[in-house]
């Protein structure tokens, strides 16, 4: 790779042992992918958070580095953890597991990361511009920064984003470079889109069909950017999709042309048939919504379903959110109105990397396909995916 005097001088252990560390890890990436040089970066998002996920081995490697004197310069945040910072012991959560978890988010302090964790770090101040490149490592949350803002980020590792951060810089290759964006094939949406629950199935049956790719979607006349989230989340689970286009929504949506390109049509049925490989039969007894993370308005509609209700005895109602989130939606009575209904909102992590199975739960609905993708394997729960309302109203008490 072709590196300028600074990076040569990190590379070379001039900045200390903890730069050398990432710039090593990242050359070696960088040299393994074909990249020609580094690009700097404005952010980094850092997944591996949660000790459940990580580990003792994770944990070691992350109080070395902030041992040695590991530093980050730029704006970085955290993936989700394994546990609400604040309410863990209402999940099941024990003295063990929260003690390492601390120690984990500890050493992320002491290199200088914001820690606040959540899988959509452009709602809590982490929003580049468009064109900026970032390190990003979130699946949704990667896909999100390069289709829906058009900033410019390949699937980072945690380690790797991490050490991103570190240098301020990742190799430039992959969706960093301009001919790497172009669309690969083209999606014919038949399908009716009325709700972000169809957003995120419309996600997961593409994911589904086509794997990998860059697609461009034909037939979305609207979409906010909750419904776009949505997808986002659905088509990094069912596929390893990191970028799509809309044209006339994405900002690169209008740039490229579609001739000879495969074209794919999603329609109702290939919508029913993901919902039904996501569905399992029996009563769902948890409600589990904000997969990715709830946004304010996203908890106010929650707040709005369950108003004067209560959650049925021997069920639960478990949303899920960043703590700026969940701050603004005590300011504005969305918390209050969900809590005293009976559910819970929680902050910080969420239903795919917390300890889901000690909450004495057996079977989850939600309204994200990426959450009934995961949780089988992460709980080893049952699933079903509805809309929102359905979703939350089978866990309330009848009317």
């Amino acid at each position: 790779m072709d590196l300028d005097g600074e990076e040569e001088l990190m590379l070379g252990g001039g900045e200390g042992t903890a730069v050398r560390k990432a710039m090593e890890l990242l050359v070696a990436i960088g040299e393994v992918m074909g990249a020609e040089r580094m690009v700097k970066i404005s952010s980094a998002q850092v997944s591996g958070v949660s000790y459940g996920n990580i580990g003792e081995a994770g944990l070691e490697f992350l109080e070395d580095w902030a041992e040695n004197g590991a530093r980050v310069r730029v704006q970085t945040t955290l993936n989700p953890c394994g546990m609400d910072l604040e309410r863990w012991q209402e999940m099941g959560v024990d003295e063990h597991y929260r003690e390492k978890q601390l120690r984990i988010i500890e050493a992320f302090r002491d290199m200088g990361v914001i820690t606040t964790c959540t899988c959509t770090p452009y709602l809590v101040g982490n929003l580049p511009r468009e064109g900026d490149h970032v390190a990003w490592s979130e699946s949704s949350a990667v896909c999100y920064a390069n289709s829906v803002i058009g900033a410019r980020t390949n699937r980072e590792g945690g380690p790797s984003a991490l050490a991103a951060a570190i240098v301020g810089r990742t190799p430039m290759y992959g969706l960093h470079l301009e001919e790497n964006r172009a669309p690969t094939v083209v999606i014919e949406v038949e399908a009716e889109l009325r709700t972000r629950h169809d957003f995120s199935l419309l996600g997961y049956a593409v994911g589904r069909r086509i794997g990998t790719g860059v697609p461009l979607f034909k037939g979305i006349r609207r979409a906010d950017r909750d419904c776009l989230k949505m997808m986002c989340a659905a088509l990094a689970a069912s596929g390893g999709i990191a970028l799509f286009h809309i044209p006339g929504l994405t900002p690169e949506g209008g740039r490229w042309r579609c001739e000879g390109l495969e074209r794919v049509t999603i329609g109702d049925r290939e919508i029913e048939d993901c919902r039904n490989a996501l569905t399992s039969g029996g009563e769902p007894d948890l409600c589990c919504i904000g997969c990715p993370h709830c946004s304010l308005e996203e908890l106010g509609e929650v707040a709005r379903l369950v108003k004067g209700r209560k959650v049925a005895q021997g069920k639960g109602l478990w949303v899920w959110t960043s703590k700026r989130v969940r701050d603004e939606g005590e300011r504005a009575g969305h918390v209050r109105t969900i809590e005293e209904a009976g559910g819970k909102v929680f902050a910080d992590t969420c239903m795919v990397v917390c300890p889901l199975e000690r909450a004495g739960f057996g079977h989850m609905v939600t309204d994200s396909c990426k959450a009934a993708h995961y949780v089988p394997s992460t709980a080893g729960m049952k699933v079903r995916v509805a809309g929102l309302s359905e979703a939350v109203e089978g866990v309330l008490e009848h009317e």
